[in-house]
């Protein structure tokens, strides 16, 4: 079974539709075909960023489906301070977590900017390759 990281552009596109693979991988949070993984910081940027954008959810259902991955996730304190490794320093703490939780893969819509992952063993990709590499899609 695999350890993953979602990012928060792949949690924002599944609040925004129903239709694609983001949301297709949010609903299998509780298969048990992955482990999640989740950090402080990472929370307090979905929480952030699903707060802040439009989409067609009320704050409380946010607030609930942000409390439901709090409480399935496989949750980590980061101490590394290895910053800045990536292009955009404020991805870091995805990769930290990554690390941390010996993740197989961080699963994002942004792959540019997390070149160097590879580096640590730890796969990107999109949320349509990532459903594909489960047999969830063809």
């Amino acid at each position: 079974m695999d350890n993953i990281i979602i990012d928060t552009n792949v949690l924002l596109a599944a609040l925004r539709s129903r239709k694609g693979a983001s949301y297709k991988l949010l609903t299998l949070v509780r298969s048990k075909k992955f482990r999640l993984h989740l950090s402080v910081p990472l929370f307090v940027e979905y929480e952030s960023v699903c707060k802040r954008e439009q989409h067609a959810l009320d704050a409380e259902t946010v607030d609930d489906i942000l409390n439901y991955l709090a409480l399935v996730a496989n949750k980590h304190d980061i101490f590394y301070l290895w910053r800045p490794i990536l292009k955009d320093p404020k991805d870091d703490h995805v990769l930290e977590l990554a690390v941390k939780s010996n993740s197989q893969f961080i699963v994002t819509f942004n792959k540019r900017d997390f070149v160097g992952a590879e580096s640590f063993g730890i796969r990107i990709a999109s949320p349509l390759e990532y459903l594909q590499h489960l047999g969830e899609i063809k």
